[in-house]
Formats: structure tokens, C-alpha cells, sequence
């Protein structure tokens, strides 16, 4: 993850823009026309609510024995070589999940990665504290998991709810193709 710290004190710190997910796409959004200082520009008023949909959304690379046969690992390529002291690799295991059936055991292995995904906001104190609430519907073929972030005074700083279909994981070939 980036750290963007500013070095003056009267600067104002470069956000990055902010994303939008739908569930099977994420695209970066504009701000409207008519915004009184950046029109048509990226919109960056949610930081930590782009930081978690990266950090949920994005493949992370696994250990070699986490792999089916003749499986081939996901993630930033990166993360296998270049991480530095104190970082651990950033993404979620989600895309592990395509391999399990849905089971009462499969809340706790989401509410695992979810956790274990959102762990380098706590650990830079961006948020202070996290919920993760997960729900299992096997009739729909699909894990629901609520998330809950908290700042250092208590106030819950993001709020959001994603989900996991069994048939978008399945044999997807390009997910972005339309």
C-alpha cells in the first residue's frame, strides 16, 4: 500500500481517485460537471472506502501448498519478492473461495480473508478497529459479508456490505470483458 505523507504542513496530501465496484466491475469515478472545483475530474472524497475495495477486491498471492494442481497463482507478482520490512502482501484471499462449497464453515474462512486483507489499515492507523459480519445463503449460492470500520475515537469511519456469487467465480476467463 502507498503512504502519502505530505512534507509541508500547510500542503495538501495527493488522494488517490476514488473507485467504484458493482459487483463484477471496478472503474474509477468522475466527478459531475457542475463540481464547483474539479469538474469532470477524479473524484478522491473516499479514501478509505477505495483502500478497502482495493484491498477486498484485489487478488493477493498465495503460498505454492494453497493451490489445487495445475492451478497458477494470482496477485502482484511483487509481493512474492519485494516486500519491505514491517508490509506484508496486500489483496485478499477471496479468489481462493471459487474452490469450496458453501458451507456454515465457509463464514469463517471469508470472515478470515476479509479480516486478514483489511489488517494494513490497522496496522498504518488508518482505521483503529474492524467488524466483519458474514452470512452464508446457500439457496442463492452466495456469502454476504458486512464490514465496519472505526476510527481511534470510536466513530464508525466506513460502512459496506459486498458479496461473493458462486457463478462469478467460476470460470471466469476475463472478468472485465463485456
Amino acid at each position: 500500500m502507498i503512504r502519502i505523507v505530505s512534507i509541508e504542513d500547510t500542503a495538501e496530501p495527493y488522494r488517490a481517485p476514488d473507485l467504484g465496484w458493482d459487483g463484477v466491475h471496478g472503474d474509477l469515478i468522475l466527478n459531475a460537471l457542475t463540481h464547483p472545483t474539479a469538474p469532470g475530474d477524479f473524484r478522491a472524497e473516499q479514501g478509505l472506502a477505495t483502500q478497502i475495495l482495493i484491498l477486498l477486491m484485489t487478488d493477493r498471492r498465495v503460498e505454492d501448498s494453497e493451490l489445487r494442481h495445475g492451478e497458477s497463482n494470482r496477485g502482484w507478482l511483487g509481493d512474492s519478492f519485494d516486500i519491505q520490512e514491517g508490509e506484508g502482501p496486500l489483496g485478499s484471499r477471496l479468489w481462493l473461495m471459487r474452490r469450496t462449497a458453501i458451507t456454515d464453515e465457509t463464514a469463517v474462512l471469508v470472515q478470515d480473508y476479509v479480516r486478514e486483507a483489511l489488517q494494513p489499515l490497522i496496522d498504518q492507523e488508518a482505521i483503529a478497529s474492524l467488524d466483519v459480519d458474514v452470512t452464508v445463503d446457500k439457496p442463492l449460492n452466495r456469502v454476504d459479508w458486512l464490514v465496519e470500520t472505526y476510527g481511534r475515537d470510536g466513530e464508525r469511519s466506513f460502512n459496506g456490505k459486498f458479496q461473493l456469487f458462486w457463478e462469478q467465480l467460476n470460470g471466469v476467463a476475463n472478468p472485465l470483458a463485456r
